[in-house]
């Protein structure tokens, strides 16, 4: 029931931009924090950002602070991810993740995302 897509993924070269959109159904979208983590190879899934239920707080990792920035639309019950300034390094596959009640937690199937020359 709980479904969450992500789109946006693709070929960027470094220093470019992207973003990354997760739609969410099948539950309260406002009662559920979001989040987006990444994988890449030979590396644990690591998060990126993360956003309450409301939007009223936002947490980044180090790596990305000042080049991602998430937002969330209560609305269309969408959660979105602007990348800037890109690096080999972001290269992965990004998740969108949703954490309800407090509690449970449900992926999405992933987008891939690489940044090369």
């Amino acid at each position: 029931q709980v479904q969450l897509v992500e789109s946006g993924g693709g070929l960027v070269q470094p220093g470019g931009s992207l973003r990354l959109s997760c739609a969410a159904s099948g539950f309260t979208f406002t009662n559920a924090a979001m989040s987006w983590y990444r994988q890449a190879p030979g590396k644990e899934r690591e998060l990126v950002a993360a956003i309450t239920s409301l939007g009223s707080r936002i947490n980044y990792t180090d790596s990305v602070k000042g080049r991602f920035t998430i937002s969330r639309n209560n609305v269309q019950n969408t959660v979105a991810l602007q990348m800037n300034s890109l690096k080999p390094e972001d290269t992965a596959v990004y998740y969108c993740s949703a954490k309800l009640f407090g509690r449970y937690r449900y992926w999405g199937q992933g987008t891939q995302v690489t940044v090369s020359s």
